[in-house]
């Protein structure tokens, strides 16, 4: 019996494009999809893109968070909207008029509205003029994305239940800063494990070094695959 890949996107953070590559065909047949951020694209552009999917059936998630004016915008979703990636971040601090440009110009992508960066605390949000704690930021930004035809979202797993609850059932809900019982956090401020964002309702757990790092990528997706499996996933 075949198993279902698990809700995961694995960030694939190598620094050369071979071992992107190898990471990618190591965890395809564990996790859903794979995630390019912005480093290894600029490296690499959309080469990697087509490195990493391979001949596998994994979606890519382009994590780019675009920011800039909404003509820009909208040219740089079109520009790698031929790329065919399942997710392309922005993000939503940018407005609405924004947003709204990269759904326009990539309508076949689901456009990920980026509300507040998992590495930033409640200090760092108010050292950049963003009021309140860091969930009503998060409601703020996750509505007007939604208002303005984000299809996805993108936010700390603390915030996925309050989320759910402001942009309703059929908003794909993607969380970063997943890390599995007793891992290293790195930069990451607002965190969980994969059970506890699985409890809350995230929809597209995003794990990257406890699996990258580990001496086995393809083993160590298989067994955080497995536990998502156990805590209740849909697949």
């Amino acid at each position: 019996m075949t198993v279902s890949s698990a809700p995961i996107a694995v960030a694939i953070d190598a620094k050369e494009i071979e071992t992107a590559a190898t990471w990618a065909s190591a965890v395809a047949p564990h996790v859903s999809t794979v995630k390019v951020g912005l480093e290894l694209y600029l490296r690499y552009g959309p080469e990697i893109v087509s490195a990493v999917r391979g001949a596998n059936k994994v979606g890519v998630f382009l994590d780019l968070k675009l920011h800039d004016i909404p003509a820009t915008v909208a040219g740089a979703a079109r520009s790698v909207a031929g790329l065919k990636p399942s997710y392309l971040t922005v993000h939503a601090s940018g407005g609405s008029d924004m947003v709204r440009a990269a759904v326009e110009a990539a309508p076949d992508t689901d456009i990920a509205g980026v509300t507040v960066l998992t590495s930033m605390d409640e200090d760092d949000l108010e050292q950049v003029g963003l009021l309140g704690p860091a969930r009503d930021a998060v409601r703020r930004l996750a509505v007007l994305s939604v208002e303005a035809g984000a299809r996805a979202l993108v936010c700390s797993p603390q915030e996925v239940a309050m989320v759910r609850s402001e942009v309703g059932p059929d908003i794909t809900l993607i969380t970063p800063g997943v890390r599995p019982a007793g891992a290293d956090r790195g930069d990451q401020s607002r965190v969980a494990t994969p059970e506890e964002a699985v409890a809350a309702g995230a929809d597209l757990l995003v794990i990257g070094r406890p699996i990258t790092r580990a001496p086995d990528p393809g083993s160590a997706a298989a067994s955080i695959a497995a536990a998502v499996r156990r805590a209740g996933v849909r697949v």
